[in-house]
């Protein structure tokens, strides 16, 4: 947190003690929305309604929108109905959509019934739409004008048009409310005024339709350089627009799904406040990780009873089989997860990254065998002399299992991603704790096989 932010935190803060509600509300109407949101973010319930209390209700609803999922959850509880009702109604609809969806049901359906029936329909059109798709995150305000029209009258469509956020676009039609094409406000401002709107369209107009992935609407967006893309039917009819801050939200938004998919826990405990709630999340993932090293203690107990002395001495190597092949997967299927979700061309050929990522796998593997056998012969030679262990033959078995290993992990490391996203599976799963557990009992298995065999 910033110097000047922590001031405005102990400012507010002593405002809220001594109950001043005029200076606070003084103070207040002269910070921007996002900083009064991450104060209400570290206050408890008791101060955000003494700030809701002096806020108008345009900030009021600047603020809802912009605290994080949790803390909103706690105010739609804290908030009064006829308040809530007055937010929504300060909010564009494609906002005042994504703030319902997170109401239970009974409340969703009581709002949108209390507030006029055209807003009701438009609301709830948009959150019809999966809240994961270009529908989900489009705004329906769009400038739109026939194609006969001229620039003359698109400019007067402009003028007359109740919207008060940036647009940048004007939108063709034609007859039937077909999309046609885009004109940039810039040709609007340099043409004559008789010229056709027609004539202006670009040919190089990118558009989005509702059904389409936000991942994939991002990466749109990243490939051609957008500041907007109008959103499209299946008929091929204007709906809304997607802006590029929209866009920033949305990345920001899977960029943290991955991580937390990667780190094995679920965004959705950010829902909550719940200690219990996030531990259940996070035990989800954990439990059957248990029950994998499991999988990977019986592995050492079969191989238990061939011979007690190779066994002890092999033993001691496995962490290093498991930590140095696991972590080859790992950084394989971070690589190919991060080619997928960015939407590189590379990562969505599985032949090419196949023939890229078994030669870089090959060239590790064999670097890391022969390392590993130096580093397991210089142990075994500090160890001193004795036992019935050959330790030419233990090193080999060791380098071996760990080049096989490493082999192992990096395929699944490569081939899981692609598997999971055949399967509609979030990809990052394949950098989760149930893999790389997946692949510790795989390289464990291999090592202790290859030693019982060699040894």
């Amino acid at each position: 947190m910033a110097d000047g932010q922590k001031e405005l935190v102990k400012a507010i803060w002593k405002l809220l003690e001594s109950g001043d509600s005029t200076a606070l509300s003084a103070l207040l109407v002269e910070q921007r929305s996002s900083d009064i949101a991450e104060v209400v973010e570290l206050v408890d319930n008791e101060e955000r309604r003494a700030i809701f209390d002096v806020l108008d209700g345009e900030t009021a609803a600047e603020v809802l929108e912009k605290v994080n999922e949790a803390t909103r959850a706690e105010l739609f509880e804290l908030l009064e109905k006829h308040e809530v009702k007055g937010i929504i109604s300060e909010l564009d609809h494609d906002d005042a959509a994504d703030l319902l969806a997170e109401l239970p049901e009974e409340h969703r359906a009581e709002l949108l019934q209390s507030i006029p029936a055209e807003e009701s329909a438009e609301i709830q059109e948009l959150m019809s739409y999966s809240e994961d798709s270009a529908g989900g995150i489009m705004d329906p305000l769009v400038i739109s004008v026939h194609e006969s029209a001229t620039v003359g009258q698109a400019v007067e469509e402009i003028r007359a048009a109740e919207i008060d956020e940036d647009f940048f676009s004007v939108y063709v039609v034609d007859k039937n409310e077909r999309f046609l094409g885009a004109v940039r406000l810039r040709l609007l401002l340099t043409r004559p005024a008789t010229t056709r709107i027609s004539e202006l369209i670009g040919d190089d107009s990118v558009y989005v339709t509702v059904d389409m992935d936000q991942e994939e609407v991002r990466n749109i967006f990243s490939k051609n350089d957008l500041i907007v893309a109008p959103v499209l039917d299946e008929n091929h009819h204007l709906v809304g627009r997607i802006t590029a801050d929209r866009v920033i939200e949305v990345a920001e938004e899977e960029a943290a799904e991955d991580l937390y998919t990667m780190a094995g826990t679920d965004p959705d405990e950010l829902d909550d406040v719940s200690v219990f709630r996030a531990a259940r999340i996070r035990l989800t993932w954990l439990l059957p990780c248990l029950i994998g090293t499991g999988v990977t203690a019986l592995v050492m107990m079969f191989f238990k009873g061939h011979n007690p002395a190779i066994y002890l001495v092999a033993a001691a190597f496995v962490p290093m089989i498991a930590a140095i092949s696991g972590n080859a997967g790992l950084q394989t299927s971070a690589i190919v997860v991060s080619g997928l979700a960015t939407g590189h061309l590379v990562a969505l050929r599985l032949s090419q990254v196949f023939n890229r990522e078994v030669r870089i796998a090959l060239l590790v593997a064999m670097s890391c065998g022969v390392l590993g056998g130096l580093v397991c012969s210089m142990l075994l030679y500090m160890r001193g002399p004795g036992g019935t262990v050959e330790p030419v033959w233990l090193v080999c078995a060791f380098g071996t299992a760990m080049f096989s290993a490493i082999m192992v992990a990096t395929t699944l490391g490569l081939f899981l991603p692609f598997l999971f996203r055949g399967l509609g599976i979030d990809p990052a799963i394949s950098s989760g704790p149930l893999v790389t557990t997946a692949n510790d009992s795989i390289s464990v298995a291999i090592y202790m096989i290859l030693t019982i065999l060699l040894v």
